[in-house]
């Protein structure tokens, strides 16, 4: 399938797919939102899309796990509370275990600046959101060596802030 056919096929499923995001977040904008990263992973991965199967439950698995991503990165950044005896308690992680409670951003920031630049390169697109595939292509780099450039960076900055 060639990628305007691909295209085509995408769009005509577009009707279809938002009843099932809208059915998926009960919200419109959520389940626009969702559509939206649906339809870019799908393009972005368009040539894992295998010839003459169900573009139709491909997609639908797609957005299926891209919500489960976002449901479960939302529960994860969520904060419960409860009141017990008049006092109100936070059920989050403890404040010490962060790690910009022991150092400041400018000192984290200052330590990655200290990185050779064949590490930090690496590390900061990692930490700006691309993914590893996305930065061996831009580096024109083995995706074997962005992981391992990203490891190390990591294990050296925990070992220069642990000093």
């Amino acid at each position: 399938m060639t990628k305007v056919e691909f295209q085509n096929e995408l769009i005509s499923l577009q009707d279809c797919l938002m009843r099932y995001a809208y059915s998926l977040t009960s919200d419109n904008e959520n389940a626009k939102d969702l559509l939206q990263s649906t339809n870019l992973k799908a393009l972005a991965y368009c040539n894992q899309f295998k010839d003459n199967t169900n573009l139709k439950a491909w997609t639908f698995t797609i957005m299926k796990n891209t919500f489960i991503n976002i449901y479960r990165k939302a529960k994860k950044q969520n904060t419960n509370y409860e009141i017990n005896e008049n006092l109100l308690l936070m059920n989050s992680k403890s404040e010490n275990n962060r790690p910009d409670s022991q150092y400041s951003h400018n000192e984290i920031n200052k330590k990655i600046e200290e990185l050779d630049e064949n590490f930090r390169i690496p590390f900061q697109m990692h930490t700006s959101g691309y993914k590893y595939i996305e930065i061996a292509e831009k580096l024109n780099l083995n995706l074997g060596t962005v992981k391992s450039r990203i490891f190390l960076s990591r294990k050296k900055l925990i070992d220069q802030l642990s000093r």
